[in-house]
């Protein structure tokens, strides 16, 4: 049997010692040397495409360096895209790999990774009302999805104190969609970043939105913001966003992610089969919906200030849908917070308690824990992308929160 059909994905290959040789021929063909190499992200799609990222040492010519490789490989083959990196062969399968930022699907990562670039880019957009010099630019990584999308934090020192923007790097087909929605929403009052400059390699600059992250506000003392104003947003998005493209929700996928799961941590796979069970018979025969929705509402995407909920992030994703998907959303990740102390749990637990019984006048309640125990399943295959040092138990801890959403129901 050939390697291919083995491990079609490439899933095998590429989370295992055997890599190591292709990344050390990746890194003699930039001219260095690799010393060292250890998985640090894996995306995959089972039995379709594995894409994995190495955090790795290397000797140049000029010095040692610590890098970020990354690798992808397909069941049907190279696609387009893939050849934007090199091409290495291992026995009869093909391998995309590239060095960061070279990433094959954001070209214009290679801009937004350096503080030179991105000061030009500033000054060239005159984002700022003077010109914008390398020294005074600090960035900082915020998220990086190997060939799927970037976020940076530009902090720009001015005589008036710092200014803070935020880099979108996006892929060529959804930039103009995403350019498109926020001016949308931001036409319509609803608060959005405010857009700093758009770029031809598909750089989107974005304003930094008043108050702090709900994702930080959740462990305050005090409620940051009531279930009713959260809902608030939602409903103040104008009815054109029901017009864009839909954004299949979560339980859609379901047992392409509950597979996912199982496939990391095969010890679950009876009780991912009980839920999908679950899930998919309780929401037959549901509508999509027509709502104007955010698509991946929760407490990492919000901002709040004093008087309430001061922004939204991440609107990508607005479209028509149902808005049990996105209160299920937020409701998902609260039950999901992993590495909380008991004062931070206790707080969520409050959260939950005081805002759940707000969405249940709203949305069915069934409907809300169902579509929640989906977007919780989606939330599993986390740990072990991120390759977290506990991922097995954070999965698993995950895959309780959808077990109890589907037990609490009446």
């Amino acid at each position: 049997m050939s390697s291919v059909t083995r491990d079609p994905d490439g899933s095998g290959l590429l989370t295992s010692p055997e890599v190591a040789d292709l990344l050390t021929a990746a890194v003699a063909h930039g001219g260095g040397r690799l010393v060292s190499w250890q998985l640090d992200h894996v995306d995959a799609n089972p039995r379709r495409s594995t894409t994995a990222t190495y955090t790795a040492t290397v000797d140049w010519p000029f010095g040692r360096r610590t890098e970020l490789l990354g690798a992808s490989a397909r069941a049907g083959g190279r696609s387009t895209s893939d050849e934007n990196a090199v091409i290495f062969a291992d026995g009869e399968r093909e391998v995309a790999v590239w060095l960061y930022p070279r990433d094959p699907e954001l070209p214009g990562l290679v801009r937004a990774a350096f503080a030179d670039d991105v000061a030009e880019l500033l000054t060239v957009h005159q984002v700022l009302s003077a010109p914008v010099l390398p020294g005074q630019v600090e960035l900082e990584m915020i998220g990086y999805r190997p060939r799927r999308r970037a976020v940076l934090r530009a902090t720009v020192t001015t005589a008036a104190g710092p200014e803070t923007f935020f880099i979108k790097v996006l892929r060529e087909r959804l930039f103009e969609p995403t350019v498109r929605r926020h001016q949308l929403l931001l036409a319509a009052g609803v608060p959005a970043p405010p857009i700093a400059a758009v770029t031809p390699d598909f750089l989107l600059v974005l304003r930094q939105l008043p108050g702090r992250p709900l994702a930080q506000a959740i462990f305050d003392p005090e409620p940051p913001c009531t279930a009713e104003q959260l809902i608030g947003v939602l409903d103040a998005m104008p009815v054109e966003v029901a017009a864009l493209s839909r954004r299949n929700p979560w339980s859609d996928a379901v047992e392409q992610y509950a597979t996912m799961v199982a496939a990391a941590l095969p010890s679950l796979r009876p009780r991912l089969d009980w839920l999908t069970e679950q899930i998919r018979t309780g929401l037959a025969g549901i509508p999509l919906g027509t709502e104007p929705t955010h698509g991946d509402f929760h407490e990492g995407q919000l901002f709040v200030s004093a008087t309430g909920v001061s922004g939204i992030l991440d609107i990508d994703t607005i479209g028509p849908g149902r808005r049990a998907d996105d209160l299920a959303c937020l409701l998902a990740h609260l039950s999901s917070v992993q590495r909380m102390n008991a004062e931070q749990a206790a707080r969520v637990s409050r959260l939950i308690r005081d805002w759940v019984p707000v969405f249940d006048t709203r949305v069915d309640p069934v409907e809300l824990r169902l579509r929640a125990a989906a977007v919780a399943i989606s939330l599993a295959t986390g740990p072990y992308r991120g390759q977290e040092p506990a991922w097995e138990h954070e999965t698993t801890m995950i895959i309780d929160a959808a077990e109890r959403l589907i037990r609490s129901i009446g």
